[in-house]
């Protein structure tokens, strides 16, 4: 091939190259990193990104000069002369993705073990996804509707649940895994940043899936040494406890609770909206909106809220989380 061509082609290269790492790094195709493991899994999207835009730059290079160049002439139909195969191109283009490709598998299992390793003093949660809500269990019989981790300590989440199949994921802590009826799934997760984040269920549960959701709030290990120390749901209301372990705070704001959820009506305001409903007593105005959320919806709000608490909650907890609710209202 004739060094013009050649610069030509690596012309076409490099512009194919500059359009790819552009929209690479100035789209924010992933969400900043909150933890170790996410890091690791960040490094492994990025190589690999890095791998695709060189192999993308040369067969797109090609592709362009070939046209360009071997492209046919007006009211020309004669067949292109013959051309014979050419050994060290075809070695080439075999050796080199197959070395890529094992890069990439190293990596990737390397990160793989690294990031399911706990270390030895790791803080233990059971996770239970049940439709549609998730609850975690702490060491010391606490049991929430959302998730409390301390910075800079690695957290193994025992993961399962107790009707069908969900998925639990932090997008900015990256590591996901199925909830799986009779089984318990391991990940580990070591925060680096303070925060609040979504936690998510990425299967297909039922009706009330795009509504299961919670958070993680990501604390100070003095911060969480003092959680721990609190002790179990029995030290706070037990109101509180029913409104935490059905997640009612994934979807509502409800200040006593610490619930910043936007997807529902704030509960900050029960008193003024049972005024506009004219639904008689406070009590009765959240019951009715608990076991039936189309009796009254709120303007500027949609009944995303699931139907069947009132088979899904007991009388006993209901009525705690009604008397709750009712109390703490504004």
């Amino acid at each position: 091939m004739r060094r013009g061509a050649i610069y030509q082609l690596a012309a076409f290269a490099v512009i194919a190259a500059a359009i790819c790492v552009a929209v690479a790094l100035l789209v924010p195709w992933l969400p900043v990193a909150a933890g170790v493991q996410a890091q690791r899994i960040d490094m492994v999207f990025w190589v690999t990104t890095g791998i695709a835009i060189f192999v993308f730059s040369i067969v797109a290079a090609v592709i362009v000069y070939s046209v360009w160049k071997f492209r046919a002439q007006p009211d020309d139909d004669s067949d292109g002369p013959p051309i014979h195969g050419h050994t060290t191109l075809e070695i080439a283009w075999t050796a080199v993705p197959a070395v890529l490709v094992t890069v990439i598998a190293v990596i990737s299992a390397i990160v793989l073990a690294r990031n399911g390793n706990a270390g030895p003093d790791p803080v233990k949660i059971l996770v239970t996804g049940r439709q549609f809500e998730w609850s975690f269990t702490y060491s010391n019989g606490k049991t929430l509707g959302y998730l409390e981790i301390p910075e800079h300590r690695a957290t193994e989440l025992d993961i399962t649940a107790v009707d069908v199949i969900h998925g639990f994921w932090v997008p900015q802590l990256s590591q996901k895994q199925d909830a799986v009826p009779g089984e318990h799934n391991k990940i580990v997760v070591t925060p680096t940043r303070l925060g609040t984040f979504p936690v998510v269920c990425t299967e297909l549960c039922g009706l009330g899936h795009s509504l299961m959701r919670s958070h993680v709030n990501i604390v100070t290990q003095a911060q969480f040494a003092s959680f721990m120390k609190s002790g179990g749901t029995t030290t706070a209301s037990p109101g509180l406890a029913v409104f935490q372990q059905n997640g009612c705070s994934s979807c509502h704001t409800f200040k006593p609770a610490g619930a910043t959820g936007k997807i529902g009506p704030d509960l900050d305001k029960l008193k003024e909206y049972a005024a506009q409903a004219h639904q008689g007593p406070l009590t009765a105005f959240i019951k009715e909106s608990i076991v039936n959320p189309s009796a009254y919806i709120q303007p500027g709000f949609q009944n995303l809220m699931p139907k069947n608490f009132a088979q899904t909650i007991p009388a006993p907890k209901l009525a705690q989380l009604v008397q709750y609710l009712a109390e703490n209202a504004h």
